[in-house]
């Protein structure tokens, strides 16, 4: 039996470099992009963004054949986050900035380092563009964080504000766009004040489930057991402490 080979591995920076020198770059370019509001073109390669990425691989399959419509228009999807996504493709690593992490493309890797970059800056997140740009899957496993460094009645305003710029867009009802998202705020951690409040402005504009406010002043009421407690009850690493805290479960460490 013939003993393996050799594995010779080469340095890793001048291969990354220049992979990364490919990134946007006319040279061999064989797919064209028209990215984000703003119409940015972006230079690809078919067939290493097909190897990379199953997005991508269907986007650019091979049944296509030649004859790919140039060039694919993402219009949704903001320029610099896209050009971020390349990146990582290309190279294996990417820099994220808080208006570049809205994209993932179904990249588990990618997707949980955007998440982890969303969390240690969540307000400055909240408040960016691309924020507001996330889709709903995209928006789910944020919201579903204990990690996110921002109090609950902060991330209650931000999904509304997405919902109504998703209910612009789409034209559609605001709590139509809302409704896979909502359900992973966490109502119970609001003080009475600030649940009745948000009653109110329900009233007015609809965003949250009326049988979601009724859950979260059943864990006021009930004050103990594991009745009050759960995923919606759970304090998220910014949650500013509340005088019925002390009902729920272990702050957040």
């Amino acid at each position: 039996m013939e003993p393996p080979g050799l594995v010779v591995h080469g340095a890793v920076a001048p291969f990354s470099t220049a992979l990364r020198s490919l990134v946007n770059n006319p040279l061999y370019s064989d797919v064209r992009f028209v990215v984000g509001q703003e119409r940015q073109e972006v230079f690809a390669h078919r067939c290493l963004l097909a190897c990379r990425c199953n997005f991508f691989q269907r986007l650019l399959g091979s049944e296509m054949g030649p004859g790919v419509p140039s060039p694919v228009v993402l219009s949704t999807v903001p320029a610099e986050a896209f050009l971020a996504v390349l990146e990582f493709l290309y190279t294996n690593s990417a820099k994220l900035h808080r208006h570049s992490v809205a994209v993932t493309f179904g990249l588990g890797s990618l997707q949980e380092r955007c998440v982890a970059f969303i969390e240690a800056h969540s307000q400055e997140a909240l408040r960016t563009r691309g924020f507001l740009e996330l889709s709903a899957p995209a928006l789910l496993p944020l919201l579903r964080s204990d990690k996110l460094c921002v109090d609950e009645a902060e991330l209650v305003l931000a999904a509304r504000s997405w919902a109504r710029v998703g209910a612009a867009v789409l034209e559609r009802p605001v709590a139509e766009v809302a409704a896979p998202v909502v359900r992973e705020l966490r109502l119970a951690l609001l003080a009475p004040a600030e649940l009745s409040a948000l009653e109110e402005q329900n009233r007015r504009e609809p965003l949250i489930p009326v049988e979601q406010i009724v859950e979260a002043w059943k864990c006021h009421a009930l004050r103990r057991g594991d009745a009050a407690r759960g995923a919606l009850c759970r304090r998220r690493r910014g949650t500013l402490p509340r005088e019925h805290h002390r009902f729920l479960d272990p702050p957040f460490k």
